[in-house]
């Protein structure tokens, strides 16, 4: 290559990530783990064959005296998963994402509770690094199976959660997904999950309650609608008590005295944290509105959160010092770190993780996002990320959902069609994508499908 046309490709790459330079040989290579994943005849997990779909594809054995069987109990797992499908919401066929919103619901159903996990688990992915429960994962999932129909599913998988958490509310970054509360290293507990978790409770209890006889059965679909209107959100409420009342007493114990924040915790980029986090500030205003809201409207009640040793009376007011105490540290441009750098979790400071929009959060989420864009298109964690020239699909997602909460249609169907564009070939929704637009790392991720879900279903502006 000559010189002219080194600077060539230089210059190319600099325009195409928004002036922020990566050269081509800082670029990271990751590979892609699998097209997608799908059921064999026993419930397990299995990768799909490059170039087919998991729809179409049938891991039979070689043996003609079991493939009778194995076609058999595959036809029927492939019949109850269509039933789950047509038993909720379904996008239009016309819509030209229609493609992916409904592989996104078919992949959720998939990691849900495959053979040797608990009821209710839902797997970040099939990967065996990532085969998981993460409580701020589990929680998007759980608002999108509430949001598309599918109200057993996301009531299982928050009961889950509330057994999943120890007595303090705490919970750990992840578990082994077998319900006993088994993690499978020694990372420190990342403390967004309370939060993440009492905002998915606020909205599956809104849902209301299920049908009794699809609790226990995430394959059967969804059966007849159970109690609706007050009545029905008092049930899921009572259910879900102990992860309410609990988490938010973990939100409330943590706050800082001097800085009326929460103490530092790793996060969603987890790593070790000195410093708090706009995502942990973020999440514990989600839960503490939520928490608050819950308690005014009377579907948690007084005795429950004092049996938890928390004041419900305290609720309101430190949700409301939280956000102003978030608006004067990290506003106007909510970076990261108090004074530091654009983070993506700025999208959690906009409905729908909040009912009212943190002022100023949207126009910083906007002004950052070509510092965090990289050369696919999509968006890094944030612009302090390492600058390897990977989009990540939750934190492009994210964008996608804030823009389509907050009367931007047109800039949310951007951000869809580009997750859409860049699915692996058999359909699912990458971890990452490389600077070249190739899909990479884990597919499906659970979490990225859940966020597509939730911007999908967003109420109209």
């Amino acid at each position: 290559m000559t010189r002219r046309s080194r600077w060539a490709a230089a210059l190319a790459v600099l325009l195409a990530c928004g002036g922020s330079l990566v050269w081509q040989g800082s670029h990271r290579q990751v590979s892609l783990h699998q097209e997608a994943v799908t059921r064999d005849a026993w419930g397990r997990l299995v990768e799909v064959a490059p170039g087919r779909s998991a729809d179409g594809w049938l891991p039979l054995s070689s043996d003609p005296e079991t493939m009778p069987l194995e076609v058999s109990v595959l036809s029927a797992r492939e019949a109850g998963r269509q039933a789950w499908l047509a038993s909720g919401w379904l996008p239009d066929p016309a819509d030209p994402r229609a493609g992916m919103v409904r592989t996104a619901l078919a992949d959720l159903h998939t990691l849900t509770a495959p053979t040797g996990t608990a009821p209710g688990a839902v797997l970040a992915g099939a990967s065996p690094a990532w085969q998981y429960v993460w409580p701020r994962d589990a929680s998007c999932v759980a608002v999108a199976f509430a949001r598309t129909g599918h109200q057993h599913d996301a009531l299982l998988t928050l009961l889950l959660l509330q057994d999943l958490q120890a007595d303090d509310g705490s919970m750990q970054a992840r578990y082994v997904p077998v319900g006993d509360g088994t993690v499978p290293d020694d990372r420190a507990p990342q403390e967004d999950g309370p939060g993440w978790a009492v905002w998915a409770a606020a909205a599956v209890i809104e849902e209301g309650m299920p049908s009794p006889r699809g609790v226990g059965d995430t394959g059967s679909g969804r059966g007849p609608a159970g109690p609706a209107g007050a009545d029905g959100q008092q049930q899921v409420a009572e259910l879900l008590t102990p992860l309410v009342v609990r988490s938010s007493g973990r939100l409330l114990d943590r706050l800082d005295p001097r800085t009326g924040l929460p103490r530092p915790s790793p996060d969603y980029w987890e790593r070790p944290e000195e410093e708090v986090t706009l995502a942990i500030a973020a999440t514990a205003l989600m839960g503490l509105e939520a928490a608050a809201d819950l308690h005014a409207r009377g579907l948690v009640g007084e005795q429950a959160w004092r049996s938890a040793g928390v004041d419900p009376a305290l609720l309101a007011p430190a949700a409301a010092d939280l956000r102003a105490r978030i608006g004067d540290a990290f506003g106007p441009r909510f970076p990261r770190h108090v004074g530091g750098r654009p983070d993506a979790a700025v999208t959690l400071l906009l409905p729908p993780f909040v009912d009212v929009p943190v002022p100023g959060a949207d126009e910083a989420r906007l002004r950052a996002q070509e510092a965090q864009r990289r050369p696919a298109g999509g968006v890094a964690p944030g612009a302090g990320w390492r600058n390897d020239g990977v989009s990540w699909t939750p934190q492009t997602a994210l964008q996608a959902v804030a823009a389509a909460h907050n009367g931007r249609p047109q800039e949310a169907a951007r951000w869809l069609d580009w997750l859409d564009a860049h699915r692996t070939a058999a359909g699912a929704l990458p971890e990452k994508v490389l600077h070249d637009g190739d899909p990479a790392a884990v597919a499906p991720l659970g979490w990225t499908a859940a966020l597509v879900l939730l911007a999908t279903r967003a109420p109209a502006p």
